[in-house]
């Protein structure tokens, strides 16, 4: 039987660097947002659609997005446009990794969803991991990285449910505190969850 752990956390939270570790153990992991860069590039599947819908965003084959963001700051309805085309694409690419894992008999996978509550996704999960920081060490990772501002920031946290509502909705959680501890507790965990 396949385990299927849906994995989440807020922006700078350290989600990424936890599906790394997961890969690291030998963990399939399906990433959303790598899956969007893929239907976004030259040939992928959201493309055509999404030129079709915001002309301007379309740039050497692929969907360019910051035109995308811009559009969502000029036009309400826009979000809600580009998730029609690029959720279900999305869900297909995830039910193929799930049947594939499936039918190979794969003890462990891993969905890593941003938006794993908000869209529904964990209910494709038999368990759920929300990974956590204190905020005042969420706030400096991000801003660490150089590449938003805090009213951006700030604009985000706005939009994604709340790191308590994420915790208390989690199976488990992980305190992301240094990167040897969240290795030894996604360790811990993957033992826990293919134990038979």
């Amino acid at each position: 039987m396949t385990v299927i752990l849906g994995l989440t956390g807020s922006i700078g939270m350290g989600k990424s660097t936890t599906a790394g570790f997961f890969r690291e153990a030998g963990i399939p992991v399906w990433d959303a947002d790598a899956e969007v860069h893929r239907l976004y590039a030259p040939g992928g599947a959201a493309v055509a659609p999404l030129a079709e819908l915001c002309p301007h965003a379309l740039k050497s084959g692929a969907i360019d997005r910051a035109a995308l963001k811009d559009w969502i700051a000029r036009e309400p309805e826009a979000l809600r446009r580009i998730e029609g085309v690029v959720h279900p694409l999305a869900a297909t690419s995830r039910r193929k990794f799930i049947e594939d894992h499936k039918s190979r008999n794969t003890a462990l996978i891993v969905l890593d969803i941003p938006l794993l509550f908000e869209t529904g996704a964990d209910r494709l999960c038999d368990a759920t991991l929300t990974v956590t920081a204190p905020p005042e060490v969420q706030r400096a990772r991000v801003l660490d990285r150089g590449t938003m501002t805090e009213a951006q920031l700030d604009a985000i946290l706005s939009k994604q449910m709340p790191d308590a509502e994420k915790r208390q909705r989690a199976t488990y959680v992980i305190e992301t505190r240094t990167p040897a501890q969240t290795r030894d507790e996604v360790r811990k965990l993957i033992v826990k969850l293919t134990e038979t």
